[in-house]
């Protein structure tokens, strides 16, 4: 009898182990992330690797040699059957792109390297979930970088944008003005419900209209100039094919804390400072938390700073955008508070082979800045001020980057007629391409037209 029993129990407990074992096994299935696709292509001499994917992964990086490969191994995932094996790149540094299931949770993906000198970043972005792997050709004399510590940036005095420039006006330039967000992305919205996406798209269209007429040595083109949605990775790109001088992504801001207001310009550098992390988390779309883990990859991403003078160009043209932000808004607006120019890790402007800033142009979770933003005058003005901002950053180039190009006519604008802008060839949109239509008298705009409620296709994302 008693054997009887042992034998039931042992039964028992065969078949919960078999269901637990079923019930994990389904769950770490259920788990698992799929490599989706391999996409690439290339600019200059950078090659640029995209690897989507259903779900964050970590990875692991290693490199080999004879012949030269880099490879990276992404931790419990899987590779689908209808994926291709091999990519042949045949781009510069990247000759094929090799997938293979490494072991049962692990996806070894090979890079074969043409020759060893050569540099790669590599970092992650979101919604939707990808993989992104930078390739260069490293500088003749230079050893690898991967893992180097960036020095801080040292404080540097904002230059008066009143100030006459001391140099006769400077050669032809060309500005790349990014507006935020787009399509299915609406980026922050309002308490009323203004989008951030249209309000940053009206204002570069403007910026650029402005531009045009004011400042005939400055080329303008944007990454979009209706309601689309570009990944963050390929907006630098743009900027970088058409060999631009500057790049200009311009946002609104939002904060947990509604009473938050003000102006501040962001150029690309880690940074400890909690504020300027929440708000590049926010522009990249990853939570605090992810934010602050990607301390340990950072150095990677910014490799290509310490080598080149992008890093103190960019303290400057921030400085030059923020600064006649300020002149020219809070002599109209003092409640607009100067947040002045600080850094912080933004993907938007990581891959720009350009001087590079991000400029919140106030927070449209705060609801009086919400109104002022959603006014024609208000936009008009901070359009003008990011134009002003750019032409002063050229203006005080080094004296061997400047030329004489001509007299320059500032012809001020009250409003603007909706412009449209043709694609380049380059993959932007071309100042050139613009009718310029401007107005005698001021054309009042229902701030009503900017607001929109959200809808089940455009998710909102929290601030």
């Amino acid at each position: 009898m008693i054997r009887l029993n042992h034998i039931k129990v042992f039964q028992v407990f065969l078949v919960l182990a078999s269901l637990l074992f079923a019930l994990l096994a389904s769950s770490y299935a259920e788990d698992m992330k799929e490599v989706k696709a391999v996409r690439h292509w290339s600019s200059n001499d950078t090659v640029r690797i995209v690897v989507d994917l259903s779900g964050p992964v970590e990875f692991t990086k290693g490199r080999l040699s004879n012949p030269e490969r880099l490879f990276f191994d992404l931790k419990n995932c899987k590779l689908p059957k209808n994926i291709p094996s091999n990519y042949n790149i045949n781009l510069n540094i990247i000759k094929m792109v090799r997938l293979g299931q490494f072991n049962a949770n692990t996806v070894r993906i090979v890079f074969d390297i043409e020759k060893p000198d050569y540099d790669f970043k590599v970092f992650s972005l979101e919604d939707p979930v990808r993989l992104v792997v930078d390739f260069t050709p490293k500088t003749s004399g230079e050893q690898p970088k991967d893992k180097t510590t960036p020095e801080p940036i040292q404080k540097e005095v904002i230059p008066d944008t009143k100030t006459e420039a001391k140099s006769p006006p400077i050669q032809k330039k060309i500005v790349v003005l990014d507006p935020g967000h787009g399509g299915h992305d609406p980026g922050a919205v309002g308490p009323s419900g203004l989008y951030e996406k249209d309000i940053v798209l009206d204002v570069a269209l403007k910026a650029a209209q402005y531009i045009t007429n004011s400042y005939p040595h400055i080329e303008v083109h944007l990454t979009r100039n209706k309601d689309v949605f570009i990944p963050l990775e390929q907006r630098a790109q743009i900027a970088n094919r058409l060999n631009a001088d500057l790049f200009v992504s311009i946002h609104t801001n939002a904060a947990p804390n509604r009473l938050a207001r003000g102006i501040e310009t962001f150029l690309l550098n880690w940074t400890d400072d909690e504020e300027a992390m929440r708000v590049a988390a926010r522009e990249n779309a990853i939570t605090m938390k992810q934010m602050k883990e990607l301390k340990n990859e950072v150095s990677i991403i910014l490799t290509s700073l310490e080598r080149e003078t992008k890093r103190d160009e960019s303290v400057k043209a921030a400085g030059y955008v923020q600064n006649a932000l300020i002149q020219n808004i809070t002599s109209e607006y003092p409640k607009v508070s100067n947040l002045g120019v600080k850094q912080a890790l933004f993907y938007v402007l990581v891959g720009a082979k350009m001087p590079s800033v991000l400029t919140e142009i106030s927070f449209i979770s705060n609801k009086e800045e919400e109104y002022l933003l959603s006014t024609e005058d208000y936009r008009i003005k901070i359009a003008q001020s990011i134009g002003d901002g750019i032409n002063s950053y050229f203006l005080n180039l080094p004296a061997d980057k400047i030329s004489k190009y001509g007299k320059i006519q500032r012809n001020d604008i009250k409003s603007v007629e909706p412009v449209k802008i043709k694609t380049t060839k380059n993959g932007g949109y071309s100042s050139s391409d613009i009718k310029s239509k401007t107005k005698n008298k001021e054309k009042k705009t229902n701030p009503k037209k900017y607001i929109k409620k959200p809808s089940k296709k455009a998710p909102v994302r929290s601030v």
